[in-house]
């Protein structure tokens, strides 16, 4: 294994790390990632980030819920099993689509919700019984921190964040 020298950079507030973020990158360091005890609004357009392709995923499982509902109900009240239920015959589906909705709407947010969940967890990589990565346990309740890999002359990436008004800077071997 390959260790690398990373800089952990702590902050206490959120809006000097967001002025921090945009001063490191503007002077063109890489930051590999940033650990916050909440999400922090724009720190994704600060870092550089690609945008998300959640909601696509959200849409598309909605889709597969309401063609498990639509193709489920179809099935047990038309073919299976029709029923002349309050006098309202089932010959078809269209007809009977109206008492169908309430069922089409929750299977599409159902299936939506669930699956986003998983989604989520795999795409973070946090399965069960996984062991944390968050560097400093003070990230999860009131600092954040900014991670940068070494590449060059340390002391100026250094001078760098204690003007952008980090409160405690360390040097860290991070094994790959």
């Amino acid at each position: 294994m390959e260790a690398s020298k990373v800089i952990h950079a702590i902050y206490t507030d959120d809006d000097v790390l967001m002025s921090a973020v945009k001063k490191v990158r503007a002077e063109r360091f890489h930051i590999e990632e940033i650990y916050t005890p909440f999400p922090v609004h724009g720190l994704d357009k600060a870092m550089g980030l690609a945008p998300t392709r959640l909601a696509i995923t959200a849409f598309i499982y909605g889709l597969i819920g309401l063609t498990v509902a639509v193709t489920m109900m179809n099935f047990i009240m038309i073919e299976d099993w029709p029923m002349d239920i309050g006098g309202k015959p089932s010959f078809s589906y269209i007809e009977n689509m109206p008492a169908f909705v309430p069922i089409m709407f929750e299977l599409t947010v159902f299936f939506a919700a669930h699956l986003m969940v998983l989604t989520f967890y795999l795409r973070s990589r946090m399965w069960p019984f996984k062991n944390a990565e968050n560097p400093d346990p003070r990230t999860t309740d009131d600092h954040f921190l900014m991670e940068i890999p070494v590449s060059g002359d340390e002391e100026v990436l250094e001078n760098l964040l204690w003007d952008s008004g980090a409160v405690e800077i360390n040097l860290v071997d991070k094994a790959h």
